[in-house]
């Protein structure tokens, strides 16, 4: 698991990058860092958490979500987790086009809708768009949900979660540039493939079925992650963490 100190030193990276955005910076401060935001200018910044399938990014998102808001660190910046996964394609859809039994890879979601929604998310303000609604994705239904979480356009941090945020394939590769930081969670295959069996075991699936699918879908998921993404701006070793969920 990510200790406390390592998620203290992410959000302390989050909140350097987001100060640099949101305030105007005396050249002759002293100020230790994390300084408090002051002199707000009324900005946002979208940070993308990045990883293959188990790597662990909602555990992360979940830990800097909680960190980030409590005033007693950061005089509260309001921080809101924008899942990826609420632009999965409906079952129905993939079912259609042949790719159900490939559902989480890339051509399985709506990669047009979202980057749509994070460019309005980019550019919300009060008065043109007061909140925004976004999908979220039901894990135990297996669907997403239109117009289940809210960003308000008072919130300040996007922790957005995605596998793949930082894909150099078209047209995922027009996502990078809306992120003002990236994160991106390492782990070795071994300890992927690990997690990804257990994750099909925990669904009651015998050894052999957890494995097929693993094999079958996440690993080829989580291989090309691996292999075909961009340089994020912080890289964490996420190894030796078995209760890691994606």
């Amino acid at each position: 698991m990510i200790s406390d100190n390592v998620i203290v030193q992410i959000s302390d990276q989050i909140v350097q990058r987001y100060n640099k955005h949101s305030v105007v910076q005396d050249d002759n401060d002293t100020t230790p860092t994390p300084p408090p935001p002051l002199k707000k200018k009324n900005k946002r910044i979208l940070v993308g958490i990045v990883g293959a399938p188990g790597a662990g990014k909602s555990t992360l998102s979940a830990a800097l979500f909680t960190r980030l808001n409590d005033h007693h660190h950061h005089h509260q910046i309001k921080t809101v987790v924008v899942p990826m996964d609420g632009f999965h394609m409906d079952n129905g859809v993939l079912e259609k086009r042949g790719l159900l039994p490939r559902k989480g890879s890339p051509p399985t979601f709506d990669c047009d809708g979202f980057y749509h929604l994070l460019n309005r998310l980019k550019k919300q303000t009060q008065q043109e768009e007061p909140e925004i609604l976004i999908p979220l994705f039901d894990r135990k239904l297996d669907v997403s949900k239109a117009g289940a979480g809210i960003v308000d356009y008072q919130d300040e941090i996007l922790l957005v979660e995605g596998n793949y945020l930082l894909l150099k394939d078209t047209p995922w590769n027009r996502l990078a540039n809306i992120f003002d930081f990236t994160i991106f969670l390492q782990v070795d295959r071994a300890e992927l493939e690990n997690r990804l069996i257990q994750r099909w075991l925990d669904h009651g699936y015998d050894l052999q079925g957890a494995t097929n699918r693993a094999m079958s879908n996440d690993i080829p998921n989580a291989l090309l992650v691996l292999s075909n993404s961009i340089n994020a701006d912080l890289i964490i070793d996420n190894n030796n963490n078995k209760d890691s969920k994606s």
